[in-house]
């Protein structure tokens, strides 16, 4: 039994690596906001709210498991950029960071033959490839802008048009998505 604890334990960790991703794309979405980049703030704010939803999804996949669940604190969050560039670089190594963390999950799933948490993960899986891909693009929009952030603002506006905001696979979120 303890081979199982592993992953539920991995899954409760990663309940607060969302949390903290959520708090980190706010306070990226407030310093966008404060210079005036209303596209770039509008993505953080949105991709915060998607981060949540993951948090919950995982909670409610441990309450339907029968799993205790603890709502953990985030962790540290950074507010400073001395660019744009920097920040995009930042939200991509959190999105590289917790692609490792759910790919830890998947093996633990697997290891321990919890075919029902294997299937859970797959889907956070195929996410992150998408969520990876998604800020490396928007870091390469950044740099090939060259400075001109009206460029990135209009990029992100282009793509908004043709953007699919809800997942109908995603797991079922606790209290529901928003």
């Amino acid at each position: 039994m303890a081979e199982t604890r592993k992953f539920a334990g991995l899954l409760q960790t990663q309940i607060r690596h969302e949390f903290t991703a959520a708090q980190q794309y706010i306070a990226l979405a407030v310093w966008f906001d404060a210079r005036d980049l209303p596209r770039l703030a509008k993505r953080f704010y949105r991709q915060a709210i998607e981060e949540r939803n993951h948090a919950l999804a995982m909670v409610r996949y441990l309450l339907d498991r029968d799993q205790p669940v603890a709502i953990p604190g985030s962790g540290d969050v950074r507010n400073d950029f001395s660019s744009v560039h920097e920040a995009i670089e930042l939200a991509l190594a959190q999105e590289r960071a917790v692609t490792a963390d759910i790919e830890a999950m998947a093996k633990a799933a697997r290891a321990e033959e919890d075919y029902l948490g294997e299937q859970f993960v797959h889907w956070f899986l195929k996410e992150q490839v998408e969520e990876v891909a998604q800020m490396s693009t928007l870091l390469t929009v950044v740099e090939r802008a060259g400075g001109n952030l009206f460029e990135v603002e209009n990029h992100l506006f282009r793509e908004s048009a043709t953007a699919v905001e809800d997942a109908p696979d995603m797991p079922p979120v606790a209290g529901g998505k928003l």
